[in-house]
């Protein structure tokens, strides 16, 4: 037997694995964790990009903004911002005058209690931290993008003399990667122009890995730079959360930089599909609810065979996490029927439905959380057990007992490509 170990919310659940079944692991090629994470952080401020240093845009007498990610991430936004902050006090701008804005999109504001583990201890006590409402009527109309969205970002950000981006460079399903423009759109951008933009993910090209021709991307990008972005921190991190690399600078240099680095990292080539695919989003906070967890999904559909079958072990403490999510997995039973509403009137939520739906058109889906099957069950049509080697043998019972078994631990951080 192989153990196949996979996080599980803060901790780990090992799939028991046949041998002879077992055709190994898709991980990332991991590249090692610096020496020293402030000291690369402040190297690439030293050295950025495409822009001038922070110290010849930020001047004494005006305000910054400085976009993070919030709690669905996994960012650790906490090693980018002391130095960042230290680097506009070093330029002249006060900290009063300092603003760090979660870029919430459309998910809940950041509790007081998550604050200080996701931008340091320090921060809150030494800038003003908010969390972004996409609802919220003060939001800022800056123009129109080619692709007809309407750009509505938030006021303290349009509104501040030097505006920045932080975040991390990852893989994204529909806006081929995350970090840089993302900041802004969905980050901090209003609801009609969040829904405008995703509603565009019903494009052949809106997929993982792909910037050319994308229009999620391409849209995000123009509304970016409607903001004016000055300046923005990016990281790359390996499968533990650690920093790879740090880039800064220019809007989309520093950001290409980062893509390559992380193509090198988490395109994973197979020579196969398997029948099962057993897979984690990678643990706390990526499999926070199944919304969020949903990304591994994705990624395992590249690696299992049509009518195979994926065992989704993500813990889910907050649920399914979105009530349109919920809604539209109960109220239409096709992807077909998806699209006709995404077309006419999109909403938040809808397009995870979506996705599942046509994931579970290609493969039957094991979720093993602590998610209530009634949720699970008759809401979002999957097939539940309590263990992940429960699921497994579920698995095998529908593959049969000759079936080949991929693990993927990182589901959202990896994708796999099958060899030409």
């Amino acid at each position: 037997m192989v153990d196949a170990w996979l996080p599980f919310g803060k901790t780990e659940v090992c799939a028991r694995i046949p041998t002879r079944n077992y055709l190994g692991t898709i991980e990332p090629k991991e590249k090692p964790e610096v020496m020293d994470a402030r000291a690369e952080v402040e190297r690439a401020l030293r050295e950025p990009i495409g822009t001038k240093r922070l110290g010849e845009i930020a001047e004494p007498g005006k305000t910054a903004a400085i976009v993070v990610d919030d709690t669905t991430r996994a960012t650790p936004s906490y090693l980018m911002i002391p130095p960042l902050l230290d680097a506009l006090v070093q330029a002249g701008v006060r900290e009063k005058d300092m603003t760090v804005i979660f870029g919430c999109g459309a998910h809940r504001a950041v509790r007081q209690d998550e604050m200080e583990k996701l931008v340091g201890k320090d921060t809150p006590e030494r800038v003003e931290v908010i969390s972004h409402d996409c609802t919220f009527e003060d939001n800022v109309h800056l123009g129109r993008t080619s692709f007809g969205t309407e750009v509505y970002v938030n006021k303290v950000f349009a509104e501040a003399d030097v505006r920045i981006l932080t975040g991390d460079v990852g893989l994204h399903y529909y806006a081929g990667y995350g970090g840089s423009r993302k900041s802004v759109l969905p980050g901090i951008s209003g609801a009609e122009t969040i829904q405008n933009n995703h509603a565009m993910l019903l494009d052949a090209k809106a997929r993982t890995g792909i910037l050319e021709g994308n229009p999620v991307h391409e849209d995000m990008l123009e509304a970016a730079k409607l903001a004016e972005v000055d300046f923005i921190l990016n990281i790359v991190v390996n499968s533990k959360r650690a920093l790879v690399k740090a880039l800064a600078g220019d809007l989309e240099k520093a950001f290409i930089e980062g893509v390559k680095i992380v193509d090198e990292m988490y395109k994973v080539s197979i020579e196969r599909r398997a029948d099962i695919v057993v897979t984690s989003p990678g643990g706390y906070p990526l499999d926070i609810d199944l919304y969020q967890a949903y990304k591994a999904v994705d990624s395992a559909l590249e690696a299992v065979k049509q009518g195979g079958v994926i065992v989704l072990v993500a813990e889910c403490p907050e649920g399914h996490g979105s009530e349109v999510f919920y809604e539209w997995m109960t109220r239409f039973k096709r992807p077909k029927d998806m699209e006709k509403e995404i077309k006419r009137r999109f909403r938040l939520g809808g397009h995870k439905a979506y996705y599942l739906a046509k994931a579970l058109k290609k493969a039957k889906i094991f979720l093993v959380s602590v998610m209530p099957d009634y949720y699970a069950v008759n809401g979002f049509r999957l097939k539940t057990a309590k263990t992940v080697n429960d699921a497994m043998r579920g698995a095998f019972d529908i593959a049969g007992s000759k079936a080949k078994v991929w693990a993927m631990p990182h589901g959202n951080l990896t994708f796999p490509i099958m060899k030409s």
